[in-house]
This record gives structure tokens, C-alpha cells and sequence, in this order.
């Protein structure tokens, strides 16, 4: 399992990609450069505890610290004050980004309750990829017993890709299972 993703990457992604692009150098091929994770509520404008349970839940799916994401600004009809918590995020690289990709594709997509393929539109016409989940607990790091409250979470593939094309069977090529047109 230890950097499973990554040598699938180097010993064939590369090549299958470097083939059906005619890349003229190795360093054109597209790669997954970051995964973002992040979850923010409207819950934490009125309970400071709630992005305490926030912070808790991505690390434990991370594996990693994550950072408070903080109001810029002041918005009355909100009751929102600026520099006041509420969510957080996780930026994950290297060795934890193929290993968060790895458990994603293999062990929390199944676990998901009907499901029946990932969007293959939700590309930001870059290649990158963003998809939404509606329950953490589907991760299963998480214990069922221990949360508050089911929060949906925003996962970003980040990829080097120029087009959504190039991002999408990259992607596919890591086992992401998109719906078929």
C-alpha cells in the first residue's frame, strides 16, 4: 500500500499519457500536484466549538494539521465578525496526498451510499477536479460515535494539466471512477 499510487504513476500514468499526447518532453505530462480538503459551516458563526470538531475530523482523514479558515470580513446580516472561525482546510502534498488517493479511490468512494460514479464535469477548465461529499463519516477513520454532526466536506484535485481532458484521464488512469457519458 506504501506509495502505491506513486509508482503507478511513475511505471504507467506517465507513459500512457506521454504516448496518447505525443508529449515532446517528460515534464509536460500532467501530475497531480496537491489535494485540497476543506469543510466550512454556517454552524460556526453561532457555536466557536463546532470548527474545534472540524479541525478534529481532517486530521484524522488527513493525517495531517489542518488551518482555520477565518471570516475577512465583517458582514452584519450574517452576525459574522471578521477574523471569526469558520472551517478549516488541509492541503495535502508528496508521500500523504498518494496515500489520501489511495484510500479515496479504494476504501471511502465504495463506502459512499448510492453511489454511482463521480461527475466527469466537475473540472475547472484547467484539469482540475472538485468533488463534494455530503457525509465525513463515510471516511473510515471516523468514528460513527464520536462526531457531533454529519458535515459535507470539498475535495480539489489539483493536477499540472492545461485541459479538462488531459486532468480527467489522468485522473481515470489513477482509478477514479467517473460515470460513463
Amino acid at each position: 500500500m506504501l506509495d502505491r499510487m506513486k509508482n503507478l504513476y511513475n511505471a504507467e500514468i506517465k507513459n500512457n499519457l506521454m504516448d496518447k499526447y505525443k508529449y515532446k518532453n517528460i515534464n509536460q505530462v500532467p501530475k497531480l500536484e496537491k489535494i485540497i480538503i476543506n469543510c466550512v459551516t454556517r454552524d460556526a458563526v453561532t457555536n466557536g466549538k463546532v470548527v474545534e470538531s472540524i479541525v478534529s475530523d481532517l486530521a484524522t482523514i488527513s493525517g495531517q494539521k489542518p488551518v482555520i479558515a477565518r471570516a475577512k470580513k465583517s458582514i452584519a446580516s450574517f452576525k459574522l465578525r471578521e477574523g471569526q472561525a469558520l472551517g478549516a482546510s488541509v492541503t495535502l502534498r508528496g508521500k500523504k496526498m498518494y496515500e489520501f488517493l489511495d484510500r479515496m479511490i479504494t476504501l471511502t468512494l465504495p463506502r459512499v451510499k448510492d453511489f454511482r460514479g463521480l461527475n466527469p464535469k466537475a473540472f475547472d477548465g484547467k484539469g482540475n477536479y472538485t468533488l463534494g461529499i455530503k457525509e465525513q463519516i463515510v471516511f473510515p477513520e471516523i468514528n460513527y460515535d464520536k462526531i457531533d454532526k454529519i458535515r459535507g466536506l470539498g475535495i480539489s484535485f489539483v493536477t499540472t494539466a492545461n485541459t479538462n481532458e488531459e486532468g480527467r484521464d489522468l485522473l481515470k488512469m489513477f482509478g477514479m471512477p467517473f460515470k460513463e457519458k
